[in-house]
């Protein structure tokens, strides 16, 4: 390859964070979002400036509200650079799952903030510091307004996403109730509290009325723990809204798979199972690369005379219309050949046909054996075992190597050893005489035909 004799140094961390920071900004969408975020960080100053001088631990909790909607311009950012990049090698499904950690990351931090804010309380109920009501009004007005601006006027994809994906909230469900009993005093308003309402805005309206009530109990009786309860109150309600939250985007980064859509994934994969050519789809693997975004991976089996590429084709355009994202390996039925043999053969033995296997039965001495049945006569030895042309379980095949050329047609072996060799090799066989020939296990059998036990003719 091409050698570089003056290679440029790797990037640094912060070096790469601002080359993909100015290819985000060179976007003109992307500066409305960067003005709302300047805005924020302002407005979260002077927020906290006057939790500081009010002492109220109530307008903090609020105040980690509007921090959180800094984390949601953030996310939105990173929705803008998802859609400028590409697949690399690295990333080779795309850059989808940075939207979903951001949304896990922000919501995971929003409760966080209230499980502090729910600790604060409890070391307060203890020792109850007095609160001054002058900021507290103007900052709740102010955060109010500013977190609906910015909910209203930036359309933030992965969150609008999340929050309609994920289940309902206990705050959603209450108002849903509320809703319900007022449109049926007032059918008219039914198109405006029916629907499913944001969370993001219910919250912050919530959060602002508890805030109001908090001044006025504490103008009116110098009632300070009231300030204590409606922060209790805002962390519950910030805790109960981002967890269903965490909970979708920490399914959809373990790569499960949605349920509402396994009951059209199982239509679709008995639908392909039906195709021409396929026997079997098996390995199959659904999950939710990013929001909106379902990748898959399937193995199909087919015939071996099947086309691959028609059925490629007919998996691929079942599927897709439901896994955008997909990988579909595709391999030919593999018919299942016996073994012939267990064992590896001596290169020297080329064909088999050649040699015969004789299972050879152990040899003993004469006087151990019996004539009739060939077996040890002794009672203390062990019972004989009955087997028919099979050897003993001691006993190995021998492979005799066969020289001599077979007539084609005969059964008969031309030119092969007399008997009393072979004896000689130890293959004897009990009643067979030692003569070329045939005979019987009997010495007094007459030998010719038509004679009687004594010899003679028969008249």
């Amino acid at each position: 390859g091409t050698i570089h004799l003056f290679r440029k140094s790797q990037r640094s961390l912060v070096g790469k964070l601002t080359q993909e920071f100015r290819l985000v900004a060179a976007d003109r969408r992307s500066w409305k979002i960067l003005l709302f975020g300047a805005i924020n960080l302002i407005c979260i100053g002077f927020l906290l400036m006057w939790c500081s001088s009010t002492n109220s631990i109530a307008l903090t909790a609020y105040t980690y509200l509007t921090i959180f909607d800094l984390f949601s311009l953030v996310t939105c950012l990173i929705s803008y650079w998802v859609m400028m990049k590409k697949p690399s090698p690295v990333y080779s499904f795309g850059f989808e799952r940075f939207e979903v950690l951001a949304v896990f990351a922000s919501t995971v931090l929003a409760q966080l903030g209230a499980l502090f804010i729910l600790k604060e309380s409890a070391e307060r109920f203890l020792e109850q510091p007095e609160i001054h009501t002058g900021r507290l009004l103007v900052g709740t007005f102010v955060a109010l307004f500013f977190n609906l601006f910015t909910m209203l006027s930036i359309k933030n994809k992965p969150f609008a996403y999340v929050s309609e994906a994920a289940s309902t909230s206990w705050l959603q469900e209450h108002v849903a109730d509320l809703s319900r009993s007022i449109c049926g005093i007032i059918p008219g308003l039914s198109s405006i509290f029916l629907p499913r309402m944001n969370p993001f805005v219910l919250i912050d309206i919530a959060g602002a009325l508890a805030l109001c009530i908090t001044y006025m109990l504490i103008e009116i009786n110098n009632y300070f723990a009231v300030d204590t309860a409606s922060a209790i109150a805002i962390a519950l309600m910030t805790f109960g809204t981002m967890y269903p939250m965490s909970v979708y985007s920490g399914k959809v980064l373990l790569q499960t798979t949605p349920p509402h859509v396994i009951g059209q994934l199982d239509k679709l994969l008995r639908e392909v199972s039906t195709l021409d050519g396929v026997l079997e789809v098996r390995n199959e693997h659904f999950w939710t690369l990013g929001f909106g975004t379902l990748a898959g991976s399937v193995h199909v089996r087919i015939r071996r005379d099947a086309n691959e590429q028609m059925v490629l084709a007919h998996v691929t355009n079942r599927l897709y219309t439901l896994v955008s994202t997909l990988t579909v390996q595709i391999f030919k039925d593999d018919w299942i050949r016996p073994t012939l043999s267990s064992v590896p053969i001596a290169n020297n033995i080329l064909n088999l046909s050649d040699h015969h296997i004789i299972p050879m039965p152990s040899l003993k001495a004469a006087d151990n054996l019996n004539p009739v049945t060939s077996t040890p006569a002794k009672p203390s030895s062990p019972p004989p075992e009955f087997a028919f042309n099979t050897p003993g379980k001691n006993v190995s095949p021998v492979i005799l190597l066969n020289t001599q050329t077979k007539p084609y047609g005969l059964g008969f072996n031309h030119g092969s050893a007399p008997y009393s060799s072979v004896l000689n090799q130890g293959l004897g066989i009990p009643g067979v005489g030692a003569a070329q020939g045939f005979r019987t296990g009997f010495a007094n059998v007459p030998s010719r035909y038509g004679t009687n036990a004594r010899g003679q003719p028969r008249p």
